[in-house]
């Protein structure tokens, strides 16, 4: 775990990594240096080609390779790259604006495990999942990390860090914070042990006095929408009244969880945005990154509803993945309750998108005439 989260910060500073894959390389599984495409810089790349002279390839997520025009990518692949490396260019076919023509007849080749994982590290250390990537032997790997110029980190790291991370939460601090809607509530934080992420549980009401069944809401930190009032989503409304219902029932928790932009990060989020002004909708923009419709995990409110002894819930959600995630994860759900915020000429496209293509149940409300009609 140590290894996997010095990785993903020089990644975010735009360092090379290695990553160790399995054998000797003999079987396309070997060892791969890898540059992250977005926070990269002519240092990294320089260090990338001294430690080659194998072929390089720019690996993509298959969200992102179906957007470039290879409709039938289910798995991350690599796009050779011709001597020599332009980041500008790597910039431009990894993440972006395309029309879905611009690259016909992509010549892809099969992504090793150290590809696959070096997608993997990059989406969780919050960046575009696309790698400039090489094989590397022994010998230069010895040479980088005497040299303290790149550290290596292998591919079953790398999965158990992403795989488990969300289940090992560190229960941090808690204080009372009065809210206008519910004065008595306790904030409770727990962090991640990468460091990168943490997430509120908010305690309203007494626990003595809660329903059998506690009101529940998982609710995913928007900067924008919850701070700002943004239009552009019904996240702030869904917050406040979840907050108000919830004390309303005679108290529960509300889980406020560090998972912006459906799991993409702030920066990526606001990428999206742009994305959306020229016409993508939501999910198409966020494949346009290479991301999923929803990159979200929910192991971490499991642990944090068994930490607080909450075992069955009524669950506020217009989300049924949300519902099904915390079901695996062990926790009764008797009911679920839908909330909304209000519908606003800017807003309604991106919530239409997400009923008729994510699955969220909004049938009822979005049929209601909204501001834009």
């Amino acid at each position: 775990m140590q290894q996997c989260e010095r990785a993903m910060f020089d990644l975010r500073r735009g360092v090379a990594i290695v990553i160790r894959g399995d054998g000797d390389g003999s079987d396309g599984q070997g060892n791969r240096i890898v540059f992250p495409v977005e926070t990269g810089t002519a240092k990294s790349m320089d260090t990338l080609r001294a430690a080659t002279s194998g072929p390089t390839g720019l690996v993509m997520a298959p969200q992102r390779l179906r957007m470039l025009g290879a409709p039938d990518a289910a798995d991350c692949a690599c796009l050779p790259l011709e001597p020599p490396l332009d980041l500008d260019a790597c910039r431009r076919i990894a993440y972006g604006p395309t029309a879905g023509d611009e690259y016909p007849g992509l010549a892809l080749e099969p992504p090793s495990r150290a590809d696959r994982a070096a997608v993997a590290l990059l989406k969780r250390a919050l960046l575009i999942p696309a790698a400039v990537t090489a094989p590397i032997d022994e010998p230069a790997i010895r040479r980088l990390i005497e040299n303290r110029t790149a550290l290596d980190v292998s591919v079953d790291e790398i999965d158990a860090c992403v795989e488990n991370s969300a289940g090992r939460l560190h229960h941090v601090s808690e204080a009372d914070v009065p809210l206008e809607v519910a004065d008595r509530t306790r904030f409770i934080l727990f962090r991640e042990p990468d460091g990168l992420r943490e997430h509120v549980a908010l305690q309203i009401g007494d626990p003595a006095d809660w329903p059998d069944a506690v009101p529940v809401r998982l609710h995913s930190a928007c900067l924008t929408g919850d701070l700002f009032g943004s239009l552009r989503c019904d996240c702030g409304e869904q917050l406040r009244n979840g907050v108000a219902r919830i004390a309303q029932a005679g108290g529960g928790v509300l889980l406020y969880l560090a998972q912006e932009g459906r799991g993409i990060g702030l920066a990526n989020k606001l990428r999206a945005y742009a994305l959306q002004d020229t016409g993508a909708d939501t999910i198409d923009a966020d494949g346009t990154l290479g991301f999923s419709p929803d990159e979200r995990r929910y192991r971490m409110a499991v642990d944090m509803l068994e930490h607080l002894g909450v075992k069955r819930i009524r669950l506020l959600t217009n989300n049924p993945r949300k519902l099904a995630a915390i079901e695996a994860g062990g926790i009764e759900v008797v009911d679920r309750e839908a909330v909304y915020g209000r519908l606003n000429a800017h807003n309604e496209r991106y919530l239409r998108a997400k009923a008729d293509r994510s699955g969220h149940l909004l049938e009822e409300w979005l049929g209601a005439e909204s501001e834009s009609d």
